[in-house]
Order: C-alpha cells, then sequence, then structure tokens
C-alpha cells in the first residue's frame, strides 16, 4: 500500500450522516457525525429533508478532516454508503427536491402494494427484481411522488426532473449537478432495475407508469462516479465507491465467498449471505439482490430484512422512558425474572421478511402483574435474536445456509455483549464479531481504496479482516427451541390476517 493516501467515507444512515476518514490500511483515524429531523406527517408515513441530509453530511466532512488535521487535498478518494430505497425526487434545473425524501420505512402505499399483490403481480416483480411488492422498496415512493406532488408527473416526462437514491443524491450535491448516477446495489432495492440482465426494467417501469428518463445511470461498486466541486468538500476528490448500507457492510465484513453470512444490527436488522455468481429465487419470501458488482459483474446474494431492532431499543428510551442510554437496556434484562416469558413483537412498522406484513403493528405478549421494566428490556432484546433466527432458518429452507453457519456481526447494537450472546444461544450457532464494527463505512472505504488503486482485491481485504470476539452457544438447544416455539406464537398472534 501507498502511505499518506487517505479515503473519505461517506456513511449516510436513517438518523444521522456519518463521515469517516480512513488511513492507506483501511483504520478509521476521525469522524464527524450529526443526526437530523425524523417527520412522522402522518401515523406510518415517514419522511426526511433532503437538504437537511446534505447540510448534515457537510458539517459532518468539515468535523471529521478537522479532527484528524487534514484537507480535502490529502483524500485519494470518497466512498458512499447509504440508507437504501428512500426516494429522492428533485428539479434538475434548481437542484431542488419537490418534496421531502419519502423514507425506507414509510408505509403510505400499503394498499397500492397489496392490490398489485391481489392483481397477481408478484411473481414477475421477484422474477425481475429478485424483490417482494411491499411499500418498503422505492417504486412505489416514487410513483406517489409522481402522482401526489402538483406538476411532478408532467415535469417528470420532460425531463425537467432526477430520481435517485440518497447515494445518487449525494453525488449530484458533490459534484455541483455534474453527475447522475447510482451503484448496482443501490439500484438493485428500487424494484424498478432487472438483476439478471443489469439494466432498468421496461416492465417495471410501466407497472408503476415512471418515465425511465428520471432514472439514473447505473455503475458498478468500485467505478469513477464523478469528481466533487470545490466548494463541497474543499478540493477536486473523486468519488469511487458506492453501496447500499447492508451491501457495505456485506463488503466490509469481507463476506466474498458464497455461503458466508453477515448480519447488520442499527435501525433495523439485515442479514445477507452470499450466494456467488447464481441469484437463488427464495421460497421462503427472502429477497434475492445483488451483494455488490465489479468488473461488470454481480456478485448475488439472499437478503432477510427485519425493519426495528435497534429501533426498539430507541422506543424503551424515547417512547417508554425507561432508560436513558442504550447501554443500560443489557442491565435491565440481566435483572429480568427468568421465570417470565414476555415477547415483544416490535411490528412498529409492520413485519419484514419472512412475514411481509404491512399492516400488523408492534405487541407485548406474556406479561403478569410483575411484569416491569427489566422484563420488557429483556424481551426487546430477544426479540433482535428471534426475528434473526426467523431469517436463518428460511435461508436453510431455501438450501442456502449452511448448517454449520457462522454469522458476522457489526452495527450499534452488537457492542452489546448480552444481545450477541442471545443471538448464539437462539441461533445454535457461533456468532463473531469483528475488531473493526464500523463495517459499513469501511465497506464503502475499501471499493473506494481498490478502485484508486490504494488497496488490493477482494481476496487480500478479506485476509485483513480481524476478529474481536465470538460468542458460542450456552443455552440447551431444547431450551432455545422452546423459547422460539413461543416467538412464533406471538407472532402469530400479531399478523394481520391470523
Amino acid at each position: 500500500m501507498k502511505s499518506g493516501q487517505y479515503i473519505l467515507a461517506l456513511d449516510q444512515g436513517t438518523t444521522s450522516s456519518r463521515a469517516i476518514v480512513f488511513d492507506d490500511h483501511l483504520a478509521p483515524v476521525a469522524s464527524g457525525q450529526y443526526e437530523f429531523t425524523q417527520h412522522f406527517p402522518r401515523s406510518g408515513w415517514v419522511e426526511h429533508d433532503a437538504e437537511e441530509i446534505w447540510t448534515s453530511t457537510q458539517r459532518a466532512v468539515r468535523t471529521a478532516l478537522t479532527d484528524c488535521e487534514l484537507t480535502a487535498r490529502q483524500i485519494a478518494a470518497i466512498g458512499i454508503t447509504n440508507q437504501r430505497e428512500t426516494v429522492v425526487l428533485w428539479n434538475r434545473e434548481t437542484g431542488k427536491p419537490v418534496h421531502r425524501a419519502i423514507v425506507w420505512q414509510d408505509r403510505r402505499t400499503a394498499e397500492t402494494t397489496a392490490r398489485l399483490k391481489d392483481e397477481g403481480h408478484e411473481e414477475e416483480v421477484a422474477k425481475r427484481t429478485g424483490l417482494l411488492l411491499d411499500p418498503y422498496f422505492s417504486s412505489s415512493k416514487l410513483a406517489w411522488l409522481l402522482d401526489n406532488v402538483e406538476g411532478a408527473r408532467a415535469d417528470a416526462e420532460a425531463g425537467k426532473l432526477a430520481f435517485g437514491t440518497i447515494d445518487t443524491w449525494l453525488i449530484w450535491k458533490l459534484t455541483g449537478g455534474k453527475r447522475h448516477v447510482t451503484d448496482a446495489t443501490n439500484a438493485a432495492r428500487t424494484m424498478l432495475y432487472n438483476i439478471h440482465e443489469g439494466r432498468w426494467d421496461g416492465e417495471m417501469l410501466a407497472m408503476w407508469n415512471i418515465p425511465e428518463r428520471i432514472m439514473p445511470e447505473v455503475l458498478d461498486s468500485a467505478a469513477e462516479f464523478g469528481e466533487t466541486t470545490g466548494e463541497t468538500v474543499g478540493a477536486p476528490v473523486p468519488i469511487r465507491g458506492v453501496a447500499g448500507d447492508q451491501q457495505a457492510a456485506t463488503v466490509g465484513q469481507a463476506c466474498f465467498e458464497p455461503g458466508m453470512l453477515k448480519s447488520t444490527y442499527g435501525t433495523g436488522c439485515f442479514a445477507l449471505l452470499n450466494t456467488g455468481d447464481t441469484a437463488v429465487r427464495s421460497q421462503n419470501r427472502l429477497l434475492t439482490t445483488i451483494g455488490y458488482q465489479l468488473d461488470g459483474k454481480p456478485t448475488y446474494a439472499v437478503e432477510g430484512s427485519i425493519f426495528i431492532a435497534g429501533a426498539a431499543v430507541q422506543w424503551l428510551r424515547d417512547g417508554l422512558k425507561v432508560i436513558d442510554s442504550a447501554g443500560q437496556t443489557a442491565d435491565l434484562a440481566e435483572r429480568a425474572d427468568p421465570a417470565q416469558n414476555v415477547y415483544l413483537v416490535p411490528a412498529f412498522t409492520g413485519l419484514g421478511a419472512p412475514y411481509w406484513d404491512a399492516e400488523a403493528r408492534g405487541a407485548l405478549y406474556g406479561m403478569t402483574r410483575n411484569t416491569g421494566a427489566a422484563e420488557i428490556a429483556k424481551a426487546t432484546l430477544e426479540s433482535v435474536a428471534y426475528q434473526t433466527r426467523d431469517l436463518l432458518e428460511a435461508m436453510r429452507r431455501d438450501g442456502a445456509g449452511d448448517r454449520d453457519v457462522v454469522l458476522r456481526v457489526d452495527g450499534g447494537m452488537t457492542a452489546s455483549d448480552w444481545t450477541m450472546q442471545a443471538l448464539a444461544d437462539q441461533l445454535q450457532a457461533p456468532v463473531d464479531r469483528p475488531v473493526v464494527l464500523e463495517t459499513t463505512a469501511l465497506g464503502a472505504a475499501y471499493l473506494a481504496a481498490m478502485q484508486s488503486g490504494i488497496a488490493g482485491r477482494p481476496e487480500e481485504f478479506a485476509k485483513s479482516w480481524q476478529r474481536d470476539r465470538q460468542f458460542t452457544p450456552s443455552m440447551e438447544k431444547a431450551e432455545a427451541d422452546r423459547k422460539y416455539a413461543g416467538w412464533q406464537v406471538a407472532v402469530r398472534r400479531t399478523l394481520s390476517e391470523k
């Protein structure tokens, strides 16, 4: 590796924008992070101000560079990773969004996707895009904007508007409007991209009545995405790596071989299993997606998406106000009455894989007069383990998950030893926590570093992955199965169509 060359990773998440500077050995040396406003205009609706996302990203960059006493001229390249499926639609001339960004969690189009499913469209959708008809994905959100923002459809058809997921929006802003591009992993989450043919799918665009001229150009995950203007980060810097957050974490965890599995625990939980050059079609309502794309060749993955993981801990803090910080949750769980079998099904915005029930809502089961904050905290953390087992069991039924799987984990919740032990116990499998927990940003940084010639090919990068700790099952399988059976009963009672 060449010395003295730094990579700037922009990690634009659901609740905050971060910038992390990595050195030429891909070790983090400085960071900046700023939260931004969550807008909830109606029940089930979630929006972000795209301009606020941009300004918070700029602030994070300035903080990170100041923290490590670097200037933009010392940055060799930028990598971007982002919250996926969130939709921005903006005017090409003014650069202004026509509406707030509609967030991946938003459920306003549940009725539309349910109608299309009832009409029998889901089979064709899955065949072309690997996805299922659910409001989670970008297409229905984009169609809603075109149909509900005054003048949007006419402007779109006239070529005056541009659509993008958050990566595309940031690249547009960073390059001063010169580049309207995305990468294959983000394109694969829109429900408008044919993951087998590598192009925007005409039938999907027609189904949603979306003009192709508003769609961005699709590039590899490591490519030349454009160069920043001097005004945005202080100097011209090439953007050379882009991947949606869960795919970036897969890269950061060095899951480059078929059969390798990672799970990220942030706002939600997302497990991706590398299936190589085979796009495995799930029979258990998991998603087929692009894990990453290099040299024009996609590497596919099976993905299970859980909408609520760390967000349930935020609910304990902000909603119930039983904790002041996330770290207190494990202490409470440790003190919980082991004789109580309390289950939280955190369907606050519906249930994701493998249920895909947009209308389900959260519920607590098994409470007694003695149930208190400790038992609810324990149920909250255990819900993450149960939901992960749901995904792994579905992968195994698809023949994609090896019986001897080792799970590589990352994300904020992995700092909790209690939660990771509960995960190993419920999966009856080892759970590996890496030394570098910022694997999402690391994945984006690596893609940019590889494209710049600073880092080697994936097989070389994989050798640098280091484990911090392995959690192994301490619970008997029969006990884990008994507890999981109780979870399954709780979920059945929660589903909107019981």
